[in-house]
C-alpha cells in the first residue's frame, strides 16, 4: 500500500483526477481555473493529502508550461492592437502600471514589509491576467467591443513590460551573485545584445525556410516549435536570463512567420495543462498557518488592486475623451493580478529576494481578486448601472472622442446600429436608393472607413443605454439594429424608447427564441439574416429552376405530394 501512495505515476493520475473534479466545479461557480488549481494544491500538499511528493517532477512540468506560456505571449505579439488603439493603449497601460507600482509599494511600506518585499508585491499588484481577461470578454461577445479592445491593447502593453521586469530581475539576481556586480552587469548587456542579434540573424536568414520546411508535416512544426522554445528557453538560463525571457524571444522570432496562428492554436492545450502544474505547484507550497496573519494584509492589497486599478485606468481614458461606461468596463478588466504575478514572485524567490511568506501573501492576493473579479466582469453592465450617477467625475466636459471627428446630420433616414458585413451591405444597399443613413459601430477601423468614403458614422457601443442621447432619433425615420445577441436589441430598444423615440424600430435574431421575445417586446420589423437569406435564395433557385417532369426517374421512388397540394 505504501509502493501505492508514493508511487509517481499513481500521485500523477490522482492529481488529475482531483484537478478535472475540481475544474468542473469552478465551472459551475463561473470561476476561472487558476482558482481551482492553487486550491487543488492546497489539497494534494503536505497540508492536506500529501500526494505531492515527487516534487522533481511537478517541477520540471510547472517550468515547462511557464516556458510555454512566454512561448505564446511573444508568438503572439500583435503589436497591431497597440497601433491600433494608439495613444490610449500605451498611456492607459503604463500608467496603470506606474500607478499601481508607486502606492502598492506605499501601501507594503505602510503594512510593515521590508524595502526589497515591497518592491515586489507592489510589481505583482501591476499585472493583470491576459489569460483570464480574454477568455472572459470572448464568452460575453465583447472582445471586439470598443472597450474589449482597448483592454487587449493595453494589457498586451503589460505583458511586454511584465518581459522587461523579468529581464531586470534577472540581471540583479545575477549581479548578486558576484563581488563586482558593475563588471557582472556589463557582461550581462553583453551577452544580452549577442542573445538578440544571433536570434534577429536567425529570423531573417534561417527560421522562415526552416519554418516552411517541417510545416509540410503538421506534428513535426508543433514538435520543432516547442524544441525551439525549450532550447532558447534553456539558452537565457545558461546566459544568465531567465528561462522564461529565452522562451519569449523564441516565440517573437517565429512571430513574423506564417505559421504562427497554426503553432498557437494547437500549443494552447499544451500550455493550459502544463500551467496546472505550476498552479498546484504553487498552492503546495503555501503555509497555511501564515495565511490567519497575512489576512489583513490580503484584504487591504486586494481591496487596492479592485478598486485603485479601475479607477486610475477610468481616469485616464476620461481625461482622453472616453465616455464613462467605456472607462468603466475597460477598467474591471485590470481588478486582479495575473498568473504572471504569481511567476514573477516565484522567481524573486529562487533569487532570494524574497521570502515564501511573501510569496504566499501575493497568492493569497491572487486568490482574493481573481475570484472576486471575474463575477465582476461577468456582470459589468449591471455594476455600471448601479454606479453610473458617480462616475460622471471620470468624464470630460467635452465632444467624447468616440463620438468620431465628424458631427452626425441633423436628420436622416436610417439610423443603422452595427456596421459588420450584414449592416455593411444594408446600409449600401439603402443609400442606393436614395435613402440616407447614419452609421453606428464601435470598430474605429470601421469608423474611419466610413468616413473616409464620405459616409455620416459615429462611435457607439450598442449596449451603451447613453448611446441614444448623442443620437438624432427625432429627426429620423426607423431605427436598425444589426446586432446579433438577444441582449444588445433589447439594449437599443429600451435606450431609444427611454429617450422619447416614436418612429419605427427594426431588431435582428438569429434564433427563434430571439424573434419572439423581441416580437413580445414591439419591434415593428425583425430581421433574421439566415431566413431571410435562405428564403430569398429559395425564390431565386424556385424561379430559375427547370420546370418539373411528368415522370420521375425509375430509380428514385416519387416524392411525396404536399398536404393540400394539387398533385
Amino acid at each position: 500500500m505504501d509502493e501505492l501512495v508514493h508511487n509517481p505515476f499513481y500521485q500523477f493520475a490522482a492529481i488529475l483526477a482531483l484537478a478535472s473534479a475540481a475544474g468542473a466545479v469552478g465551472l459551475l461557480l463561473r470561476q476561472p481555473l487558476i482558482v481551482m488549481f492553487i486550491g487543488v494544491g492546497v489539497g494534494v500538499g503536505p497540508a492536506g493529502l500529501g500526494l505531492t511528493h515527487t516534487g522533481e517532477g511537478i517541477d520540471l512540468l510547472a517550468r515547462m508550461g511557464i516556458a510555454v506560456l512566454l512561448f505564446l505571449v511573444g508568438l503572439r505579439l500583435d503589436l497591431h492592437v497597440i497601433r491600433s488603439m494608439g495613444s490610449v493603449a500605451l498611456a492607459t497601460g503604463l500608467g496603470q502600471v506606474i500607478f499601481t507600482s508607486i502606492v502598492g509599494f506605499l501601501i507594503g511600506l505602510g503594512l510593515g514589509l521590508e524595502v526589497v518585499p515591497a518592491v515586489y508585491v507592489a510589481v505583482a499588484l501591476t499585472f493583470s491576467s491576459t489569460i483570464i481577461i480574454v477568455k472572459l470578454l470572448s464568452d460575453k461577445r465583447e472582445i471586439d467591443s470598443l472597450h474589449g479592445r482597448i483592454a487587449v491593447g493595453f494589457l498586451i502593453v503589460q505583458d511586454l513590460v511584465v518581459v522587461v521586469v523579468m529581464i531586470a530581475l534577472s540581471a540583479f539576481g545575477a549581479a548578486g551573485e558576484t563581488r563586482n556586480p558593475i563588471l557582472n552587469g556589463v557582461l550581462l548587456t553583453i551577452k544580452g545584445v549577442g542573445f538578440l542579434t544571433g536570434v534577429a540573424l536567425l529570423m531573417r536568414y534561417i527560421l522562415p525556410t526552416l519554418a516552411r520546411w517541417v510545416a509540410r508535416s503538421q506534428e513535426l512544426l508543433i514538435l520543432f516549435a516547442v524544441a525551439w522554445a525549450m532550447l532558447l528557453a534553456s539558452v537565457g538560463d545558461a546566459l544568465g536570463f531567465s528561462k522564461e525571457v529565452g522562451a519569449f524571444l523564441a516565440g517573437v522570432s517565429l512571430a513574423s512567420t506564417p505559421f504562427r496562428e497554426a503553432i498557437g492554436g494547437r500549443l494552447v492545450s499544451l500550455r493550459d495543462f502544463l500551467l496546472l502544474f505550476f498552479f498546484i505547484e504553487l498552492g503546495a507550497g503555501l503555509d497555511l498557518t501564515l495565511i490567519g496573519e497575512q489576512s489583513v494584509d490580503a484584504v487591504v492589497l486586494s481591496l487596492f488592486v479592485l478598486i485603485g486599478n479601475p479607477l486610475i485606468v477610468m481616469a485616464i481614458m476620461g481625461y482622453m475623451g472616453y465616455r464613462k461606461r467605456t472607462g468603466f468596463l475597460a477598467g474591471l478588466t485590470v481588478a486582479q493580478i495575473s498568473e504572471f504575478s504569481l511567476i514573477l514572485s516565484a522567481l524573486g524567490v529562487k533569487l532570494g529576494h524574497i521570502s515564501p511568506p511573501t510569496m504566499g501573501l501575493i497568492t493569497l492576493v491572487g486568490l482574493i481578486t481573481i475570484g472576486l473579479s471575474t463575477y465582476m466582469i461577468l456582470y459589468s453592465h449591471r455594476l455600471y448601472e448601479w454606479l453610473a450617477r458617480w462616475l460622471s467625475v471620470f468624464e470630460r466636459q467635452v465632444p467624447h472622442r468616440e463620438q468620431g471627428d465628424e458631427s452626425p446630420p441633423v436628420a436622416v433616414d436610417f439610423i443603422l446600429i452595427g456596421l459588420g458585413r450584414y449592416g455593411n451591405n444594408m446600409a449600401r444597399a439603402l443609400r442606393q436608393r436614395g435613402a440616407s443613413v447614419l452609421g453606428v459601430d464601435f470598430d474605429p477601423q470601421v469608423i474611419a472607413t466610413w468616413h473616409k468614403h464620405k459616409h455620416w458614422a459615429q462611435y457607439g457601443d450598442a449596449d451603451d443605454p447613453e448611446l441614444a442621447a448623442s443620437l438624432p432619433l427625432a429627426h429620423t425615420r426607423f431605427v436598425v439594429c444589426t446586432a446579433p445577441r438577444l441582449e444588445t436589441n433589447l439594449s437599443v430598444f429600451r435606450a431609444v424608447k427611454e429617450h422619447g423615440y416614436t418612429g419605427k424600430i427594426a431588431l435582428t435574431a438569429h434564433h427563434a427564441h430571439d424573434a419572439e421575445v423581441l416580437k413580445e417586446l414591439g419591434a415593428d420589423l425583425l430581421l433574421m439574416p439566415f431566413v431571410d437569406a435562405a428564403n430569398a435564395a429559395a425564390d431565386v433557385l424556385l424561379a430559375l429552376a427547370p420546370p418539373p417532369t411528368t415522370t420521375a426517374p425509375s430509380a428514385s421512388p416519387s416524392p411525396p405530394v404536399p398536404a393540400g397540394a394539387n398533385p
